[in-house]
């Protein structure tokens, strides 16, 4: 229950894409921005699902998005800098701040208010040294998303004390409930927000490696710098697979995002049957983050315990950060059947605490 990846095959068109541009022979290098006709048709995706007008050339693509929160955090961080993120996070935010020598300035997600965080700490967290703040939406672990009134109040300050935005929304599609807000689309803050994106989730493609960031012309045009002196490029044919993933059917994001959401309700109503255990349902992603402050060891003995006991594999909270304490996270990327079986060991692991 650890693994944060989709457990449904690509869909064989995609597959087939990839399959017919390797026999085209586009195996080659590409430019290091990203083939052409892929960063069209990315630009014109966000145009279109985040309201905004992007340009071609404001669009990055890396393999994995990942690279693009190391390469913005390299190109905008200085050090002594500070960097605002959230917290219990994606552990990388944290880790590529303190190896650039920026100041890791952790935000608390709170479960009282979903997991989101309170505008009075985001205000607290600001100082004069702020340089970039970190959103993730929907949220990895948590599952938890940002309210429209969360990203218009964040905007404001923004634009006030002249910070960028780095907002990493690959879960966009996986979402539950109501429709998936982003801060780029707000007024004023398309020049100071750098949006991340990729295939990975949405489509099934973790192992393809394909993602992208949106921003700035200059921003963009120094991540393009960094991917050349790094990676250098994304592989074509992936990048060409990626078009038909965009402009092709979409049924099987519809039904993955369907049937994850019966995984949901199901791991949230088991691991609320289990004394000691609470857990709030998340809006999007597909993780849940169950508190555990009741049970009579710490979250890090209750994971180890799991794996030993009952051969039940989860992460931590505190994997997550100082204020992951006292929480878990269960991936439930995974069969029904397999999470009625985790859920079964657990209660019966944990009812001999």
């Amino acid at each position: 229950m650890e693994i944060g990846q989709p457990d449904f095959p690509t869909p064989i068109n995609i597959i087939e894409a990839a399959y017919k541009a390797m026999k085209d022979g586009h195996t080659g290098y590409c430019p290091s921005a990203g083939v052409p006709e892929f960063r069209e048709v990315v630009a014109q995706h966000i145009t279109e699902m985040r309201g905004v007008t992007i340009h071609p050339d404001e669009v990055t693509v890396t393999p994995g998005a990942k690279p693009i929160i190391f390469f913005t955090i390299l190109a905008l961080i200085d050090e002594g800098d500070e960097v605002i993120y959230p917290e219990p996070g994606f552990p990388v935010y944290e880790s590529v701040i303190d190896f650039i020598g920026g100041k890791a300035v952790p935000l608390h997600l709170r479960e009282e208010v979903g997991f989101r965080f309170r505008l009075e700490d985001l205000e607290a967290a600001i100082s004069d040294r702020t340089k970039l703040l970190i959103l993730n939406s929907p949220q990895n672990p948590t599952g938890g998303t940002l309210t429209p009134e969360d990203l218009e109040a964040i905007a404001e300050l923004a634009q006030k004390h002249n910070f960028y935005v780095l907002t990493d929304e690959v879960y966009s599609r996986i979402l539950y409930e109501g429709k998936h807000d982003s801060i780029l689309s707000l007024p004023g803050m398309k020049e100071r927000t750098i949006l991340i994106e990729g295939h990975s989730k949405t489509y099934a493609m973790t192992g393809w490696r394909l993602g992208y960031g949106i921003a700035p012309q200059a921003i963009a045009d120094k991540i393009t710098r960094l991917t050349i002196n790094s990676n250098s490029c994304t592989a074509t044919f992936t990048q060409l697979a990626g078009i038909e993933a965009l402009t092709g059917p979409q049924t099987s994001v519809t039904q993955m995002v369907s049937e994850f959401q019966k995984r949901r309700d199901a791991i949230v109503d088991g691991l609320n049957a289990i004394e000691g255990v609470s857990c709030i349902k998340p809006l999007g992603a597909f993780y849940v983050f169950p508190n555990v402050t009741q049970l009579p060891i710490s979250c890090e003995a209750l994971a180890d315990y799991l794996m030993e006991e009952a051969d039940v594999a989860l992460l931590p909270g505190t994997s997550f950060g100082k204020y992951g304490d006292g929480y878990l996270r269960l991936s439930y990327a995974n069969s029904l059947d397999n999470i009625q079986e985790a859920l079964g060991r657990m209660e019966t692991a944990i009812s001999k605490l």
